[in-house]
């Protein structure tokens, strides 16, 4: 996923860091910082960057085994306190190469990679079916939003045409309208360092596209920008009940209502936010703007550059079926119960994963120190 490309003018450039069967890459920086993999036979042609070190071993029969190994606990945990106490998560060449490892004589390598493989695939087919499942709730929780927020949740009101080719029929004393109508402003904020302003470790919280998605506001990542940063850049000052709404990047159009608890907040240029004039309707349009159809719409409405970019004249200019207010209270009530339902399935899934990916861990712990046999496995 998420590949990039070099030309070969730069990878001869780079050759020092092209990558060979049967290397081990390791993440030496950052929050994957110890995740690893062995290179396959029959990679095409490829590099890497600063924040992965390729490991080449001199004896390519161990490489397997080694692999695994670098897998368990034990080296983990190696890692974990070669790193701790840095200002920045990463390691360097000197530490990796003191890490320490347990290497068995050859044919009892071949006997674990082996017995590793088949057990390891096994765990990883459990997890592939929970994230099977995971993707279906997901696809079941849009189609019940989008339901609800084009058609309402009475199965017997009269319908009529919205005069929106896309959207179709909608409740017949529902009013479709555009969003702009609906809000008191719809702007977007700017990034700190344009006002020579810098992150830190407390203060204004400040929300990226990557805090908002389909379930909320997430706390994390933490950004926080100074009290007097947030005055300059009073543009993105933000209000409970604005309806955030990423307009630029591969998250374009996910969005998220902001509730007091993240308040007082900023935003970025990434972000762009709706207020309405009424913040009971924040939640509606934000589910409106999460289904299938809207996201589609603005798919093709954003610039194809280099990433999706939506412009605020784009978004404010989306179409969207209003119901009465006591009905809209219904309707949310509705879908609240109902997300409520895919949302606990949902984490129970993940739930089930975490515990698989730490037995997988633990296995692969196990078996390459030698605490469990398997020679006759």
């Amino acid at each position: 996923d998420d590949v990039v490309y070099i030309t070969e003018e730069t990878d001869e450039d780079l050759r020092g860091s092209r990558v060979r069967s049967g290397d081990i890459l390791l993440n030496i920086t950052g929050a994957s910082l110890g995740r690893t993999c062995l290179v396959p036979d029959g990679l095409p042609q490829a590099n890497v960057n600063q924040h992965v070190c390729i490991i080449r071993l001199k004896d390519l029969e161990t490489r397997e085994f080694v692999s695994q190994s670098m897998k368990s606990c034990w080296l983990k945990g190696q890692i974990d306190t070669v790193q701790s106490g840095a200002a920045r998560e990463g390691l360097n060449f000197a530490q990796i190469s003191k890490l320490a490892l347990t290497i068995p004589p050859g044919s009892e390598q071949t006997q674990i990679a082996a017995f590793l493989d088949r057990e390891t695939a096994k765990i990883d087919e459990l997890v592939a079916e929970q994230r099977r499942l995971m993707e279906l709730l997901k696809e079941k929780r849009q189609t019940v939003i989008s339901h609800a927020v084009t058609q309402g949740i009475n199965p017997k009101a009269t319908m009529k045409p919205s005069g929106i080719e896309w959207l179709g029929d909608v409740p017949e004393h529902w009013e479709v309208v555009r969003i702009k109508t609906l809000c008191s402003i719809i702007s977007k904020g700017t990034t700190p360092s344009t006002v020579g302003a810098d992150f830190i470790l407390s203060g204004i919280r400040f929300l990226k596209a990557e805090n908002i998605t389909e379930t909320g506001v997430n706390e994390l990542p933490e950004f926080y920008i100074s009290e007097e940063a947030h005055a300059i850049l009073s543009r993105g000052a933000l209000n409970a009940g604005d309806v955030l709404v990423v307009i630029a990047g591969a998250t374009t159009g996910k969005s998220a209502v902001l509730d007091s608890r993240f308040l007082p907040a900023n935003t970025n240029q990434a972000v762009s936010y709706l207020r309405p004039r009424n913040p009971i309707i924040s939640p509606f349009i934000s589910k409106w703007l999460g289904t299938r159809l809207v996201r589609n719409l603005i798919l093709v409405q954003s610039v194809q550059s280099a990433q999706p970019n939506l412009s605020m004249e784009d978004l404010g200019n989306i179409p969207i079926p209003i119901p009465p207010h006591d009905e809209m209270n219904e309707l949310m009530a509705f879908l609240e119960i109902e997300t409520a339902k895919f949302d606990t399935l949902t984490a129970e899934a993940q739930r089930a994963i975490d515990l698989l990916q730490e037995r997988r861990t633990a296995l692969i712990s196990a078996a390459v120190t030698g605490q469990i046999d398997v020679r006759k496995s």
